[in-house]
């Protein structure tokens, strides 16, 4: 995902003595804290209230208590899995749609919690358009951002649904993400968005939309924290701490968004220029935080039949290079979850 990643995943209860330093005896016997843990997490392509569980866990201090010193970098999701897998960001958040092309190629990088247990992509037309099903998009113009990435993959599964292909639309390419713009514009009759972003902005403008959704197509895994593995080996008890923590503060905004968009404002100040709009982005977004699989196992779950559903849709996707070999083994990895 590049522009609007979300950062978040499950939520559970901080553990005593889960970080990896804490109290320790000096000479004289008396208490001397452990040197703080440095990690380096990468966020989405912009700071948003969708981070809103890593900033909660800053501002409280969630992550100092769990002996880490925590730093956000903004990048988008190409340049936020190199960092990863060179360990230059020793974790973040990526689209599970770009975790299977990437580790398929040899790129180090595992999938290890669950932070959109909804896929966020959408295909939305106006309320008034008419398009009330995928089959309806047949010859209509659509406004992408480019034919990568997960909104192209999710366009893709939403239009073999039908029995379409991109050969039975007419895309219109937005590299600077205006498709929403676009289509409140009339200039194409449906757009590629995040159902927690431009939907909800149209929404708040007066501008209302039908979304075509893909969770009930393909089971396409969101976006999801992502280690490199040499640094899972080398410091995975500072990520079972920062999960942990990241975790807490995201279970108390799923009771209270508003400590979330509080804790997002503390630390990027922009955010309270238009409090209703921040906080319906993040109500939304919490929403997409829950399916059946993490109402079941704890927010942040994965779920492994969906990624197995989704690494063998995209394995047959015109033009792609995934290897046969490849695995859910290969993609994903539980242990830094509770």
């Amino acid at each position: 995902m590049r522009r609007l990643t979300l950062a978040i995943a499950s939520v559970f209860v901080l553990v005593a003595g889960c970080g990896p330093s804490g109290a320790t005896s000096g000479p004289s016997g008396s208490p001397t804290s452990a040197p703080l843990t440095k990690l380096t997490v990468g966020l989405g392509y912009i700071p948003s209230v969708q981070f809103a569980p890593f900033y909660r866990a800053k501002v409280q201090g969630y992550y100092e208590a769990a002996g880490l010193d925590v730093t956000f970098q903004n990048g988008d999701d190409a340049n936020l899995i190199t960092l990863i897998a060179q360990g230059a960001d020793d974790i973040g958040i990526a689209d599970g749609t770009s975790v299977i092309p990437a580790v398929g190629q040899g790129i180090p990088i595992v999938y290890v919690a669950t932070i959109y247990a909804q896929f966020p992509n959408v295909v939305m037309a106006p309320a008034d358009s008419g398009i009330t099903t995928v089959a309806d998009l047949r010859g209509k113009t659509i406004g992408i951002p480019g034919k990568y990435g997960s909104s192209w993959i999710m366009l893709q599964a939403l239009l073999s649904s039908a029995g379409l292909t991109t050969a039975d639309i007419v895309e219109r390419d937005y590299p600077d993400y205006g498709q929403g713009v676009a289509l409140q514009q009339g200039q194409v009759q449906a757009a590629t968005a995040y159902r927690n972003n431009e939907v909800v902005q149209l929404a708040l403008g007066g501008f209302a939309t039908t979304q075509l959704t893909v969770d009930d197509i393909v089971p396409l895994p969101g976006p999801g924290l992502i280690v490199g593995t040499a640094t899972l080996a080398a410091k995975k008890d500072a990520l079972v701490a920062f999960v942990a923590a990241t975790l807490q503060a995201m279970r108390e905004i799923d009771a209270s968004p508003e400590l979330g968009l509080a804790d997002a404002i503390a630390v990027v100040p922009s955010l309270g220029s238009d409090q209703n709009t921040q906080i319906a982005i993040l109500q939304a977004t919490i929403q997409m935080w829950h399916s059946s699989i993490t109402d079941a196992h704890g927010l942040g779950a994965i779920d492994q039949g969906g990624w197995n559903y989704s690494l063998n849709f995209m394995r047959d996707l015109p033009g792609s290079n995934i290897p046969d070999t490849l695995t859910t083994d290969d993609l994903i990895n539980t242990e830094l979850l509770p």
